[in-house]
Parts: structure tokens; C-alpha cells; sequence
């Protein structure tokens, strides 16, 4: 495969993986830990969180065509290739799936704070299913880190 491609697998792997990391367990706790307006510091996460999904899903993209380029059908006998495949299917799942029912409870719960309304509950549980998508998707980060690399 070209080095140029190989290459810009190798940083498309660093920026997903590493934006995972960093704004999920370093950059969001300090928000919410340093700002008094938690309203404040959950739409600057939320923010952020959606520049993640962005690149997840353009990473993804192109770490699958890749790997598939690069080996054929044999790709799909790959831990990575399944890494990564389950880590785009949960970033797509978290944004496009979870996120807007997040919003959409927020919205309703107009002009409280959703944690002060009725729908503290489900915006909760909604909350920690987004949490447990994140983690398990981190951590699907790992095994492409961790993952043989060619030449």
C-alpha cells in the first residue's frame, strides 16, 4: 500500500483515539469540575463531544476502506478491522442515536434545568448509556493502538 495511506492511518488513529482520551476523561471532567454554571459546562462538552463524533466517523471511514484496500477480504478476518467498524457504528449510534435524545430532553424540560425537571431520570439513564457507549468505544480505541501495523 502507498506510504502516504499508511501514514495517514497511523494519524487518523492518533486524532480519533486520542480526541476519545482527551476530551472524554481529561477535558469534560475539568469543565464540569471548574465552572460553576454546569449548564454552561455540559454544552461546551456537548460541543465537543460532537467535534469527537466527527472524527470518529471520518476516521472510521477511512481506517475501514483502508484496511480494505490494503488486504481485501482478508480485512475482515482483523481485530482491527472490526475494532474499528464497531467503534464507527458507536460513534454514529452515540450522535446520531443518544445525543438527540439528550437534546430533546433538555428541551423539554424548558426553562428548568433538565437535572431540576421530571425528566432528571431518563435524562440520567440516557446519560449513562451515552457514558457506557463512550467508554466501550474508547477502549475499542486501544486495540487499534495496540494493533500489528505492516512495513
Amino acid at each position: 500500500m502507498n506510504r502516504f495511506a499508511d501514514k495517514l492511518a497511523l494519524v487518523s488513529i492518533t486524532l480519533w483515539v486520542g480526541a476519545l482520551w482527551a476530551i472524554g476523561y481529561l477535558a469534560a471532567p475539568v469543565l464540569f469540575s471548574v465552572l460553576d454554571d454546569k449548564s454552561l459546562a455540559g454544552m461546551l462538552a456537548g460541543r465537543m463531544f460532537t467535534l469527537v463524533a466527527y472524527v470518529g466517523m471520518g476516521s472510521g471511514a477511512y481506517l475501514l476502506v483502508h484496511r480494505l484496500v490494503g488486504f481485501g477480504s482478508g480485512a475482515l478476518k482483523q481485530g482491527f478491522f472490526w475494532a474499528a467498524l464497531a467503534m464507527l457504528l458507536l460513534a454514529v449510534a452515540g450522535h446520531f442515536g443518544i445525543q438527540p435524545i439528550l437534546e430533546s430532553l433538555k428541551n423539554q424540560a424548558l426553562p428548568k434545568e433538565v437535572m431540576e425537571s421530571m425528566f432528571r431520570d431518563r435524562f440520567a439513564r440516557w446519560h449513562g448509556v451515552s457514558s457506557i457507549v463512550y467508554l466501550i468505544q474508547s477502549l475499542l480505541g486501544v486495540v487499534l493502538v495496540l494493533a500489528p501495523r505492516r512495513g
